[in-house]
């Protein structure tokens, strides 16, 4: 229609870089992810990948390259247990004449969780008794696992209280120091500053700057994700 979800915007994320992407509910977070994982295709513009250009049509295709997504709502079935959850769509590794290696497919499950200092208990146990902060570390572990070299993560922290999002913050910095690229989708400008490399602002479906870590401050964050207006003058319309 008359909107236009992104204008302009340029966009950049580097192996072992954690790029934070903020903004406000409507500023173009979502539909600019949706292009970097494959589910849209962009109306203009140019796509590079390990400096290719590179058009895709689904999220497999861009999975297939190691761009992969972890949205909020996880894609994962809460009363499966964790290991099968770990190992979904990818069964045909643990099998051996048509006969699931489940004790293979457990023990890998704990050793990569391990890998991240994310420590589940019995990987036997449903995926519901974890808390939030334990289920987005089997997420984010998952996709790692299924050979991703760029990750993006969707308000990973978003629904979690300090101590879970301290959690998936270390997960997230683990990510980064293992040489991935990191896409950290949040509105919480602490969070961002707290892991982040660089920093990307979207208003409105227009970037409003990429700045790297120490350029930027929560209150500058906290501005630029209202347009560029100070919060005292949202408070006194208010």
């Amino acid at each position: 229609g008359q909107v236009a979800a992104l204008r302009g915007v340029s966009f950049a994320v580097y192996p072992g870089e954690l790029h934070c992407l903020l903004g406000d509910n409507g500023a173009g977070k979502s539909t600019l992810i949706r292009i970097l994982s494959g589910v849209f295709a962009p109306t203009r513009g140019t796509y590079l990948w390990e400096g290719r250009p590179i058009r895709l049509s689904s999220p497999g295709e861009a999975m297939a390259l190691g761009i992969a997504t972890v949205y909020q709502d996880l894609a994962l079935f809460p009363w499966m247990s964790v290991w099968r959850n770990f190992i979904l769509g990818r069964e045909g590794l643990y099998a051996s004449r048509g006969i699931l290696r489940i004790r293979a497919a457990q023990q890998e499950t704990q050793r990569a969780l391990e890998d991240l200092g994310v420590d589940v208990g019995d990987v036997d146990r449903p995926l519901a008794t974890l808390s939030g902060g334990q289920r987005q570390a089997v997420a984010i572990a998952r996709a790692v696992h299924m050979g991703a070299r760029l990750l993006i993560l969707d308000e990973p922290t978003s629904a979690l209280g300090v101590r879970q999002a301290a959690l998936v913050l270390r997960v997230i910095r683990r990510m980064r120091d293992m040489g991935l690229g990191v896409v950290f989708i949040t509105h919480n400008p602490l969070h961002a500053l707290a892991v982040g490399d660089r920093f990307t602002v979207l208003y409105l479906g227009q970037s409003l700057g990429t700045f790297a870590k120490g350029e930027v401050g929560r209150e500058q964050l906290t501005e630029l994700m209202a347009g560029g207006r100070s919060m005292e003058e949202l408070e006194v319309e208010g």
